[in-house]
């Protein structure tokens, strides 16, 4: 279910998983760019002028999601940057200017990204699980919100992870364990102290991508929460941008298949029970 940063919604809709590759095979294009931009849209609108769909079945200025569709593809072709958040920011102003009846939309995306196998910058192949996402709701008065977001990071830590210490009762199995190679997924999601800030060419993201992997590698911890905690903590302390953060991870913590003492071991996918860890910190 969709929420909106404006309130509640009695109706909306719109079109998603509509995918996007814009590729600028132009000589140099790689010099401030890639030449591969992929993204993953979804975009909802509201606006009293669509409830007579839903009550009478009257399409009368209803805009077809297979037109949302073309548009969001066509348009990608008149965008020149390569960042989410202005990706976002530049098709919801355009469609508030094509269609008058829509009062208000959330246009979302998600990087589908890829990496270039040389210099060359010619050939290319999928660059991992990490993906750059972006949010903006737009009504006629402007910016009523911008999200950005990391989803699929997938961290391992050999060790230095701990976990002991928690309700031991009839339905405990689990040990207690000091050491633990450790196996984690997490996705955030941060907002702005200034909506203007979250447009930096994605140079935001670099620095969150740099303290999740800092503070995973540095910090010894006694919970997944403590690490998550450690990384709200000093996204906020290092980036004044940030106004909030939204961390969400996943144990993901291996099962063991054989060890010969504490340094050695062959590990197996846990299994499809896992931990969902969440927090929230504002500035």
């Amino acid at each position: 279910m969709e929420q909106f940063a404006s309130g509640w919604k009695q109706s909306y809709y719109g079109k998603g998983d509509v995918i996007v590759y814009r590729l600028n095979r132009e000589s140099g294009a790689s010099e401030k760019h890639s030449p591969v931009f992929g993204a993953n849209v979804l975009m909802l609108v509201y606006g009293d002028a669509f409830w007579a769909t839903y009550t009478t079945g009257d399409n009368t200025g209803l805009i077809a999601t297979d037109s949302m569709k073309n548009f969001i593809q066509r348009e990608t072709l008149n965008y020149a940057g390569s960042d989410l958040e202005s990706y976002c920011r530049f098709l919801a102003a355009k469609f508030l200017d094509t269609y008058p009846q829509v009062e208000g939309l959330q246009v979302s995306a998600s990087e589908i990204p890829y990496r270039a196998v040389s210099d060359a910058a010619v050939a290319f192949v999928p660059s991992g699980s990490e993906r750059s996402a972006a949010r903006i709701e737009m009504d006629r008065g402007g910016v009523v919100e911008i999200a950005s977001g990391i989803n699929g990071f997938r961290l391992l830590r050999l060790g230095g992870s701990a976990f002991y210490g928690f309700v031991r009762d009839q339905y405990t199995t689990l040990p207690e364990i000091h050491d633990r190679p450790l196996h984690m997924w997490l996705d955030l999601e941060w907002l702005y102290t200034n909506p203007d800030a979250a447009f930096s060419e994605g140079k935001l993201s670099v620095a969150v991508r740099r303290i999740v992997n800092q503070v995973f590698e540095s910090f010894e911890s006694g919970s997944i929460q403590q690490i998550i905690h450690q990384t709200g903590v000093k996204l906020l302390a290092e980036i004044p941008e940030i106004a909030e953060v939204h961390l969400e991870a996943n144990n993901r913590t291996w099962d063991t298949a054989a060890e010969r003492g504490p340094e050695l071991g062959v590990f197996t996918d846990a299994r499809p029970p896992y931990g969902c860890l969440g927090l929230r910190l504002r500035r």
